[in-house]
């Protein structure tokens, strides 16, 4: 979304003079955010394109928050677009300010507030040469650690400098800003706020509410214009650190985040963020109902007992897992040299260790396995999908009887169906169809069946079987095997590394 026009009137301006006649007035930064953003609202432009699922709840607030020029704190758990949302307010900048040229703070001409621009106006009057600085240039990010000192953020004292120019310690100009008065004029963003030493903390509070600066014994009265933007993680204020009363105090505006509300929101953000190739994406087929078991696998993970809630499970889980599931698919196509191919349930064994990557486990999960943790996750997604699109089996009184007796009568005779991830297609099809009475089931309670979904179905079939204790499923090491459940307790390896799943826990 362009803000402001493409070509600015006045970029042809290259003194102070020309911009003094020119009618330019000064202005501060959060009322450029304010303006263009009522602008923007008048016009009916999309500011924040693409942050799903915060249409009615956290855009409302930050757009209140710019309106009321404030600071921003995203109170959220990881991965809930906190630190995108800030960088996505530069698009409400003007597209171009005028600064000194040479000005180490990019002060404006008009309003200058750094010793070199104030001397340097002092010196070559309406001569003054003025630069253009571009929105996209006027942000900064910093992510707070504990190694983060008071010289990094606000400044300190440079010898060298001092020796360079023979200037004395009481100069000012041998001072060298940090990244705070450098982002004068600027959105300026601490990730993770809470990390930020106490003592760091409190050299901000004369900022944000004064514009007073202390750097090694100079008081300096620099009103630094700046659209401070802060993230912390709840989780932050009793582990790691917090963030001293006296700062919150001083953010105007704490704004809470979340995850999508919806299966429907979780399946649009993984679409917009996935980073899939155009040819491959055209070559494998994904069901909707292989979309919907990707977030459900989030959804589980963010209730599981086993994954600390309080660290939480960010969007990139089913991204990555997304990912690896085309990849999967992928490279079944490379190895048995096919055009095209559909996604299938063995493929998730390949999203396993996205899953592994993105969950923070507690005492009890770290017991159970970070493996065995994600196989039961995608476990749970599919038996809560299961009962969404088809008869539960476990369910008395199913009506017109039991659909799945000739399917588990199949396996009860002894048989065993071996899937594998690298199966060609042909023989993946044969190996479904050779279950007397699968297809039927499919065909019978899916009302919109795709053809080239069928397969797929009948494999989701076989899963939600075993998760509902009608089959056994045992996880190959390369593939999964469906077998009667109660031959298999005589001989099922119980082993965690293997992953196996004796159905009995279900």
């Amino acid at each position: 979304m362009a803000v402001s026009a493409s070509t600015h009137p006045l970029l042809h301006l290259r003194t102070l003079g020309e911009l003094k006649a020119s009618g330019y007035r000064p202005k501060s930064i959060k009322t450029e955010l304010r303006d263009n953003l009522i602008r923007a609202m008048m016009a009916g432009e999309q500011v924040f394109e693409g942050i799903w699922g915060y249409e009615d709840t956290v855009i409302p607030a930050v757009e209140t928050a710019i309106l009321s020029k404030h600071n921003i704190n995203f109170l959220g758990l990881r991965g809930q677009a906190k630190t995108k949302m800030a960088r996505m307010m530069t698009r409400l900048l003007d597209e171009y300010v005028p600064v000194v040229e040479g000005s180490p703070l990019n002060d404006d001409p008009l309003a200058p507030i750094s010793r070199t621009a104030i001397d340097l106006i002092a010196e070559h009057g309406d001569a003054t040469p003025i630069a253009w600085w571009h929105r996209e240039e006027r942000y900064t990010e910093k992510l707070a650690t504990p190694d983060v000192s008071v010289a990094d953020l606000i400044g300190d004292v440079d010898p060298i400098k001092a020796a360079t120019l023979k200037l004395s310690y009481d100069d000012e100009r041998v001072l060298h800003y940090g990244l705070v008065p450098r982002s004068h004029r600027s959105i300026f963003v601490i990730n993770e706020l809470p990390d930020l030493q106490a003592r760091i903390q409190v050299a901000l509070f004369n900022i944000l509410q004064e514009g007073d600066v202390q750097i090694r014994g100079f008081k300096l009265h620099m009103p630094l214009d700046i659209q401070f933007v802060f993230t912390a993680n709840p989780e932050d204020y009793t582990n790691r650190g917090s963030i001293v009363t006296p700062l919150k105090d001083r953010i105007e505006s704490q704004i809470i985040t979340h995850y999508p509300k919806t299966i429907a929101i979780g399946k649009a953000i993984t679409a917009q963020e996935a980073s899939v190739e155009k040819d491959i994406a055209a070559r494998i087929h994904v069901p909707e109902l292989m979309k919907d078991l990707i977030e459900q696998i989030a959804v589980e993970a963010r209730s599981s007992e086993y994954v600390d809630e309080k660290s939480g499970v960010s969007a990139r889980l089913t991204i990555s897992a997304y990912e690896n599931l085309l990849s999967a698919a992928e490279r079944r196509l490379y190895l048995n040299r096919e055009d095209s191919t559909v996604v299938r349930l063995a493929d998730l064994i390949g999203v396993i260790p996205a899953i592994t990557g993105k969950v923070e486990l507690v005492y009890e999960g770290e017991q159970e396995g970070a493996g065995l943790v994600a196989y039961n996750l995608i476990g749970k997604a599919i038996r809560t999908l299961f009962a969404q699109q088809l008869p539960v089996p476990e369910k008395k009184n199913l009506k017109n009887g039991n659909p799945y007796l000739q399917v588990v009568g199949w396996f009860g005779e002894g048989k065993h169906l071996d899937i594998l991830a690298a199966q060609p297609d042909k023989a993946y099809k044969e190996a479904l169809h050779s279950v007397p009475g699968l297809e039927e089931v499919v065909t019978e309670n899916i009302e919109t069946l795709p053809e080239k979904e069928k397969e797929f179905y009948m494999e989701f079939v076989l899963h939600g079987l075993a998760e509902y204790s009608q089959l056994s499923k045992k996880l190959l090491d390369t593939g999964m095997s469906f077998s009667d459940l109660f031959s298999s307790m005589f001989d099922m390896d119980m082993s965690d590394e293997d992953f196996e799943d004796d159905n009995d826990d279900r």
